[in-house]
């Protein structure tokens, strides 16, 4: 184990409350709508059944989480709603990217999608379906993902800065290792292609029959804060239409870009 990973493993070996109930929140965002048992999610969280038990009920009790009567599973509450209506007057990215993207997804006939980074997570903050009579969804919104997983939260890593890649690379594979395509081997690929390649590609990792290209937005310090990637089935993703999907995706990061800087909520 490198050292990076070892200060990974130290700073989330022995979590206290709040890392413990963020975690647990943000599994039950993951999950959305079909939520999750209580063992899934004390397995997942790596907590002991009684401690998963004892939060969540402190989490109802602040409407963050409520359990629903007919399958007692888990799912987000009306608070967290609430504060994420709140939370969109400041960091909502769909208004000016809206038109945009829009515009898009009805030039090239797929489905397009706007991924934000959340810490160490992507996040599907929109999606915008194109006419295409074979349609892709592989994320819903408000689904959440490690960063490096989808063609949205591989741009977003690759373009990171050296040192911060670094940092949640480690924290990515200590976490999500399980997954091959999240390995520090199969990752650190990836993620070079990517960056030479200027564009992510997922060839069948995340949904089987399905392709996916995706472009990061950076900001203006050049950093990235979201992706825009575009999904479809594998027949219609040709090496020469993938060419041409990553130029029209950096054509509309750029128009993106120039909107968030001129958007007055942004300001």
């Amino acid at each position: 184990m490198n050292t990076r990973s070892k200060e990974i493993k130290a700073e989330t070996s022995a979590p206290g409350t709040v890392e413990r109930t963020m975690e647990m929140l943000r599994l039950l965002a993951t999950a959305g709508r079909y939520g999750l048992a209580l063992t899934q999610i004390s397995e997942t969280a790596r907590l002991p059944h009684s401690t998963a038990h004892r939060l969540l009920r402190r989490l109802i009790a602040e409407r963050m989480v409520m359990q629903r009567e007919s399958n007692k599973r888990y799912v987000l509450g009306p608070l967290a709603f609430e504060l994420g209506l709140a939370a969109t007057q400041i960091y909502d990215l769909r208004e000016p990217c809206r038109p945009i993207l829009m515009g898009l997804a009805e030039e090239i006939g797929d489905t397009v999608y706007l991924t934000v980074r959340s810490g160490n997570e992507s996040v599907c903050e929109d999606r915008y379906e194109g006419p295409s009579t074979i349609r892709v969804i592989t994320l819903e919104v408000g689904s959440r993902r490690p960063l490096g997983l989808g063609a949205g939260g591989l741009a977003i890593l690759a373009a990171m800065p050296e040192d911060e890649r670094e940092y949640t690379i480690a924290y990515v594979t200590l976490r999500h290792g399980d997954n091959k395509a999240l390995q520090e081997g199969p990752l650190r690929k990836a993620i070079e292609t990517c960056r030479r390649q200027g564009h992510s590609l997922i060839r069948s990792k995340v949904t089987l029959g399905t392709t996916a290209v995706g472009v990061a937005v950076l900001d203006t310090l050049d950093n990235p804060v979201a992706a825009v990637s575009v999904a479809a089935v594998d027949s219609r993703m040709s090496g020469p239409r993938i060419e041409l999907l990553a130029r029209q995706l950096h054509a509309t990061v750029a128009r993106i870009r120039d909107s968030l800087h001129s958007f007055p909520g942004r300001n």
